[in-house]
């Protein structure tokens, strides 16, 4: 996370290769964390819920998996059902915050993206052979956050047929 903007100390941080470069893509990467700060302006709710769930949400992407795997371990090999299953059900809850803080940030990344893009055209940073271009690379990027979501719902799903199987004594 090299490109970022910070609300806490309300300074947009770039890489060299960003604020360096003048290409499309570093010009879109700016001004996708400039939509950021203006977000963190206009106290944009789901920034704001966003930033509400972040402590939890780093706490939960460190601790939770550790969580889920002992548990199942416990539950699954080493007769320690009960405190293999209270592990795991903490190790899922604590997953399911980080899965929701991944869907409350879409609305945040698409909206950054949405004003960059009008930014980048109301300023005339880009002319029009370069706005469509620069929409499709910040489309791209967004995107990778509803696959990392897809992803992440589709390891819930996983986890709790997991914990059901192993509830019911399967494997």
């Amino acid at each position: 996370l090299t490109d970022h903007y910070d609300p806490r100390a309300k300074v947009i941080r770039l890489s060299d290769a960003v604020y360096g470069s003048t290409s499309l893509a570093a010009l879109g990467v700016a001004a996708h964390e400039t939509g950021h700060a203006i977000q963190h302006d206009q106290s944009y709710l789901p920034l704001t819920m966003r930033s509400l769930f972040a402590p939890i949400a780093g706490f939960g992407s460190t601790i939770s998996m550790p969580l889920i795997m002992i548990g199942i371990l416990l539950a699954a090999f080493a007769g320690m059902g009960s405190l293999g299953a209270l592990l795991l059900y903490a190790g899922i809850i604590l997953f399911s915050v980080v899965v929701t803080f991944q869907i409350i940030t879409l609305p945040v990344e698409f909206n950054a993206s949405n004003r960059a893009i009008a930014l980048l055209e109301e300023q005339r940073f880009l002319d029009e052979n370069e706005i469509g271009p620069a929409r499709k690379v910040l489309n791209a990027a967004a995107l990778t956050y509803v696959a990392a979501v897809a992803v992440s719902i589709a390891n819930l799903i996983r986890f709790l047929v997991i914990a059901s199987n192993l509830g019911r004594g399967e494997e």
